[in-house]
């Protein structure tokens, strides 16, 4: 039997803990027709999600939207569960013993790869990995990338491929600036980058990445930005969806691009190549197993049966320098156990935040999705927000419809007694607060911003709790 009015509140379980999660939770908490209790679960100790772990780390005003999450996590009826990993420390039986419904807002886990020859080539790596490490992600803090290379090529114009373009350029004083950990600014300040190119396979009217991130580029204080004028130049397609859209952000976007092409370089130590029309069609090896230089191909515009203007090759190559390679060409969510998924799309099935049974095209009663594992990779953090909304209104509509799960113990002890009892060594949000604190205080202490812990355990030791098990 579902839940009705009168048993106590609707109990739902949120799983993940990034914007869409907490955009959902605030929905759920502040309306006032059905009482809700929200239980949120995070396989990483922290939460936050991508405004930790994936806004660039001098981007430290985007950041400022924890303050509304954190508003919401002091909520009465919510709850934070931290270091709990769905399908291992908590599975879909265990939520609908213990809940009446589920939402899961995972993101997009996993990168596309570009399918070229030499992509498996030593130095060749997804920009998401990157991210992570200059970010503190847990998941990544321990790799190591070679930035003794004086040559990289960033394969993507959105946002993410701009950032560790960036971020490649960044002078040992604006990295001070950030909050990144300490590794990353020593590797970083002792780089050997002099050059990177940042490469687009369509044209400048096309590129995916926003004015703000853009306009940067030009104030970075040791790196020239450098754009072909041929590359800059609109063909004539791109004239006519630029007239057509009326969009006054494109049109400047595209202004900007032609401002940066007519500046004739300062001579300053670092180069930033903003290339367009051209596609990666090989890495080539440098004789010893890594990447040494990038095979390019040059493309035209041309429309598609759908309207849309797409990249097509002329035939003609070059080869640039490259011993260092990220790839950012477009994000995937991952299958959960138990949750039906669209391998196409790499998004869990939904109608309007409805799971649905890719069998039957069923509605999948009690289970939901928002943001990226809900829409795929697409918008800026705030996208999230009427995401999380229209699911949220999909949710309580069921629930006033009886049209949810019958746990047998919707109790809150419940799941705490069953973690426990599988040895999960999980976080709350005041150990959360403690973190934060920690890091804010060292980064007082150094001048700075904040100071991130470089991993896990350092974490687990702020809380006085180095015997804790970490996820991931």
């Amino acid at each position: 039997m579902g839940w009705k009015a009168g048993d106590g509140p609707l109990r739902v379980a949120i799983v993940g803990a990034g914007p869409a999660g907490f955009y959902a939770a605030e929905a759920l908490l502040k309306q006032a027709d059905v009482p809700v209790s929200v239980d949120m679960f995070e396989r990483l100790l922290t939460p936050y999600g991508l405004v930790r772990h994936g806004v660039a780390p001098d981007h430290l005003k985007i950041k400022t939207v924890t303050r509304a999450f954190a508003q919401t996590a002091a909520a009465p009826g919510f709850r934070f569960f931290g270091n709990v990993e769905f399908g291992r420390d908590l599975l879909l039986a265990d939520l609908q013993k213990h809940y009446h419904q589920v939402l899961f807002t995972v993101g997009a886990q996993t990168d596309r790869h570009m399918g070229i020859p030499g992509e498996g080539l030593a130095r060749s790596h997804p920009a998401t990995a990157f991210v992570g490490w200059y970010n503190g992600h847990p998941d990544y803090c321990d790799l190591e990338f070679d930035l003794q290379q004086e040559t990289v090529a960033v394969v993507g114009v959105g946002n993410v491929a701009i950032d560790v373009a960036r971020i490649l350029c960044l002078s040992h004083e604006e990295l001070l600036e950030t909050d990144m950990p300490e590794y990353a600014i020593d590797a970083l300040s002792r780089s050997r980058v002099r050059d990177v190119y940042l490469l687009g396979r369509r044209g400048p009217a096309q590129a995916a990445f926003t004015n703000p991130e853009l306009k940067e580029l030009g104030e970075l204080a040791t790196a020239d930005v450098i754009i072909s004028k041929d590359e800059a130049a609109l063909d004539e397609l791109s004239r006519e969806e630029l007239e057509a859209a009326n969009d006054r952000m494109l049109a400047r976007k595209v202004e900007m691009i032609a401002e940066f092409a007519a500046h004739a370089p300062a001579g300053r130590e670092k180069r930033l190549h903003l290339r367009f029309l051209v596609s990666p069609l090989a890495l080539v090896d440098d004789g010893a197993g890594g990447v040494g230089a990038m095979t390019l191909g040059r493309n035209v515009l041309h429309r598609s049966a759908s309207g849309a203007l797409s990249a097509e090759s002329t035939g003609e190559t070059e080869t640039i320098p490259a011993g260092l390679v990220f790839r950012s060409v477009g994000y995937r969510g991952m299958p959960l156990p138990g949750v039906p998924f669209n391998n196409r799309w790499g998004v869990i099935s939904n109608r309007r935040g409805r799971a649905i049974d890719t069998e039957t095209d069923e509605t999948v009663t009690g289970e939901y999705v928002a943001g990226w594992i809900k829409r795929g990779p697409s918008g800026v953090i705030g996208t999230n927000k009427p995401d999380a909304v229209e699911t949220v209104a999909a949710m309580l509509e069921d629930a006033a419809a009886g049209a949810t799960w019958g746990p047998s113990a919707p109790v809150e002890t419940a799941v705490v007694a069953l973690l426990r009892s599988r040895g999960v060594e999980f976080t709350s949000f005041d150990d959360w607060c403690a973190i934060d604190n920690a890091e804010l205080a060292a980064g007082q202490a150094a001048s700075r911003p904040r100071v991130k812990f470089g991993n896990k355990d350092e974490m687990w030791r702020c809380l006085g709790r180095e015997g804790g098990r970490a996820a991931g």
